[in-house]
């Protein structure tokens, strides 16, 4: 349960979200003391209040079934197993990439993306915010996107670009299909497809760990939503944070609400890090920021990094997908294939 919706104050609500307190069971352990000192700085009967507020709000919890816990969710490993064959994916639009994903970005999961600055992390965000709205009947989803954008580096002229060039392509591969008799209809402009890609702006991290918290609402109130992508998780949680104990703390429960939203609303989650360098064997080599213990907060995690002059992506993490790599080329028309005898993007 959020702590939304205990009856406290909205300025005390904001000092909780802030401290990275976003839920009523992270504070169930606290004592007033270290929660009015150590994290929001307010007086110790404030803290009290707070307290006592969630303790409340627990009790009738625990009650509200005669005393009795249930839990729900049970299914076997056979269950699960054609759940995840029968998973929906979001494609790139460079088939290399496609295959060493299994098929394209999975639904229901997180997967982290990371790599250097310009290696193409900004355009390949842009492409599966218009590939998730390639009609069922030629492969995609037909769904809607949600960017957050933390650095602003969302650029609405070259989401412009892919846009057409995707509908150039769906046109294209239509007529394919109208040689076996399975037309499908595309009716798009660039413009609806824009339409569809809800856009936020976070200038701070209090910012983006509300946005985060509202987005379950969000995407209740629109249920056609098939991808959230954030771009960069990073950016904010690296400017002044002297406490790493309360960045951690943020992160993890950032990490927990993203996971849940995947798997409730059965939506991609698609999140970019930046790089920072870090000792190994007495030498500095590039690694993912914000450390070792938030790589285990994401389901998939994927590395762009450069090969001489040609783009890469490297599998690096994955519970379901094999270690692999594959080309790609960051072109006028989005993310495609690297080899120059590919004219047309593989659409299923």
């Amino acid at each position: 349960m959020e702590v939304a919706g205990l009856p406290i104050s909205p300025s005390q609500r904001g000092k909780l979200i802030s401290a990275g307190y976003t839920t009523i069971s992270s504070l169930t352990s606290l004592s007033p003391h270290h929660l009015a000192r150590a994290d929001l700085n307010i007086p110790e009967e404030e803290a009290v209040q707070i307290l006592g507020a969630a303790a409340s709000h627990n009790s009738r919890l625990d009650t509200s079934d005669g005393g009795h816990s249930i839990v729900n969710g049970a299914q076997t490993a056979w269950d699960m197993f054609r759940e995840e064959q029968s998973s929906l994916r979001i494609i790139t639009s460079c088939a290399d990439f496609d295959n060493i994903l299994g098929g394209g970005i999975n639904c229901k999961e997180v997967t982290e993306i990371g790599g250097v600055p310009g290696i193409g992390k900004t355009q390949l965000g842009i492409q599966l915010a218009v590939n998730v709205q390639i009609p069922m009947g030629l492969g995609g989803l037909g769904g809607k996107a949600v960017y957050i954008d933390t650095e602003g580096s969302f650029m609405v002229e070259r989401a412009t670009q892919i846009a057409e060039a995707s509908i150039s392509d769906m046109l294209e591969y239509n007529n394919h299909l109208a040689k076996q008799n399975r037309v499908c209809q595309v009716k798009f402009k660039p413009a609806d497809i824009l339409e569809n890609i809800f856009y936020f702006r976070v200038c701070s991290y209090t910012e983006q760990m509300a946005l985060i918290n509202h987005l379950e609402k969000f995407i209740s109130d629109h249920k056609d939503v098939k991808i959230v992508i954030v771009d960069s998780v990073t950016f904010h949680f690296r400017q002044d944070f002297e406490d790493l104990a309360l960045r951690t703390r943020l992160l993890n429960g950032m990490a927990l609400k993203l996971m849940n939203l995947a798997k409730t609303f059965n939506v991609a989650v698609v999140i970019f890090n930046q790089v920072t360098t870090k000792l190994t064997e007495g030498s500095f080599q590039l690694a993912l920021a914000l450390g070792d213990s938030w790589s285990h907060s994401c389901t998939n995690r994927i590395i762009l990094y450069w090969n001489e002059d040609e783009r890469n992506a490297y599998i690096d993490k994955s519970p379901s997908l094999r270690s692999a790599s594959a080309p790609f080329s960051v072109t006028g028309k989005g993310i495609r294939n690297t080899a120059t005898t590919s004219k047309r993007a593989k659409l299923m």
